[in-house]
């Protein structure tokens, strides 16, 4: 029995349906229960919310986040090896896991969960992780349908994701995640964790949206900090010259010297709505 529920261990799990990882998913397993029981924690209250988990894999934290209450999971897997562990999850808890197979990205939320409030909690597959937090975060209308993520991604790209004007990892997924959300790293998770072990380090972070974003139109903020990022080490009256340079800037208010990691997500906003 394992720590959390009276399931099998998830190493035996694996190996009775032999879910060796693929690098082509971008699966690594998490196969310590105390340490998905603390991922799903960051999350609470469940009892009344519907869950979202990506990529589940053969289910340590499907478990984790049922036994710590959630009153209903849906568990988005493209594997179809994992759903023979994952039914087995869903008879010791009767009417509260649902299992999609599909690709996330082709899911729409809004479809799954029409009448209750949405958390999405999940170790995102390594090779689709960022993609998917940018379509949560850019739906045209806001707010979103869920009301919390709390995500697993790789520790530089959880850099990325919170990091503020002027630090060595502020970029474009740092703009985006500012401009309509707070998001902060909870804590890391050592790669000893995962079965494979990664190369790198992962870190759980929770993003909640903020309820009045800056108005912008995504597609010029979008063009805005490709051109900005894309040319950092130049000054932006340069990188921005395909976009007006020097007369968009003197529009927005901004200093033609200045280099994007410098600007605020609300300049960049700025600069977005003048375009």
């Amino acid at each position: 029995m394992s720590a959390i529920d009276d399931l099998p261990p998830l190493r035996d799990v694996i190996a009775a349906h032999d879910l060796s990882p693929k690098k082509s998913l971008g699966q690594n397993f998490l196969l310590d229960l105390n340490l998905t029981a603390r991922i799903a924690r960051q999350a609470l209250p469940l009892a009344e919310a519907t869950v979202v988990e990506v990529g589940p894999g053969p289910g340590g934290l499907t478990r984790a986040l049922l036994s710590e209450g959630a009153g209903r999971v849906i568990a988005i897997e493209k594997d179809p090896r994992c759903t023979a562990a994952l039914e087995e999850i869903a008879a010791h808890y009767p009417g509260r896991l649902s299992i999609v197979a599909a690709d996330a990205l082709a899911v729409d939320l809004a479809a799954l969960t029409p009448d209750r409030p949405l958390k999405i909690v999940a170790n995102l597959p390594y090779n689709v992780g960022t993609q998917l937090l940018v379509n949560w975060i850019t739906p045209p209308n806001w707010p979103p349908v869920w009301e919390s993520l709390t995500l697993m991604f790789q520790r530089e790209v959880a850099e990325r994701i919170v990091a503020a004007p002027g630090t060595p990892h502020y970029g474009r997924l740092g703009v985006l995640a500012g401009w309509r959300t707070q998001a902060r790293i909870l804590f890391d998770v050592s790669r000893e964790a995962f079965t494979p072990p990664p190369k790198v380090t992962s870190s759980i972070i929770q993003l909640m949206p903020r309820k009045d974003p800056l108005p912008a139109a995504l597609g010029a903020l979008e063009r805005v900090t490709a051109a900005a990022f894309g040319q950092r080490r130049k000054m932006l009256r340069q990188s921005l010259k395909g976009l007006g340079g020097e007369a968009l800037l003197e529009r927005s208010g901004i200093e033609p010297t200045r280099r994007a990691e410098t600007l605020s997500v609300e300049e960049f906003v700025e600069l977005a709505n003048r375009l």
